[in-house]
């Protein structure tokens, strides 16, 4: 199975990244992980990095193609799948991934779009800030002002592909993830 997650900021996409990639047997590929990783070993990317993740800003294209797309090939090649969660974040990161994954056989089967009202994502958003300096009130809001600029516009790009399958991700997790296997299930290799 290979899987995109697209959402806003609280939408659950880690959450339901992992349980898929539990159900399908496939890595969970999370580009926020690779980052706060990178950042928290304070490697030269990391620190890097730590400037666009504190603001909540888009981290530039190149630096996140070169963070995720030789993980990405391998999962397909080696583990017959991937969820990547947090990339592609832009229309250019989507067709420069797009033309990759043609190159290595690993094309995405579908792009689950999860989507909830802003007042919910807002609330989960608050309630995780504690424990995540990237979702702070006015960090989030920022998140959330960047998703609607840059990634929202995604939604329509893989629905014309063909590939776009929304959920609605305002229910309790567990309903999420049942709306998400039924529509994945249907899906065959």
């Amino acid at each position: 199975m290979r899987v995109i997650m697209l959402s806003p900021p609280g939408a659950g996409k880690g959450t339901q990244g992992e349980r898929i990639a539990v159900r399908y047997g496939v890595p969970h590929i999370s580009s926020g992980e690779i980052f706060r990783e990178e950042t928290a070993r304070q490697t030269p990317l990391g620190q890097q990095l730590s400037g666009y993740l504190d603001r909540g800003d888009l981290v530039p294209d190149d630096l996140v193609l070169s963070l995720v797309k030789d993980r990405v090939i391998k999962a397909a090649r080696e583990q017959g799948g991937y969820v990547l969660d947090g990339f592609p974040r832009n229309l250019a990161q989507a067709e420069a991934a797009a033309g990759l994954a043609r190159e290595s056989g690993a094309t995405a089967q579908a792009v689950i779009y999860l989507d909830a009202p802003q007042d919910v994502l807002v609330s989960r958003l608050a309630g995780r800030g504690e424990n995540r300096a990237d979702d702070s009130a006015a960090v989030a809001r920022h998140r959330l002002e960047v998703y609607t600029e840059y990634t929202k516009p995604l939604v329509d790009y893989f629905a014309a592909r063909g590939i776009l399958v929304k959920i609605d991700a305002a229910p309790p997790a567990d309903e999420v993830s049942q709306q998400i296997f039924a529509a994945l299930d249907r899906i065959k290799d």
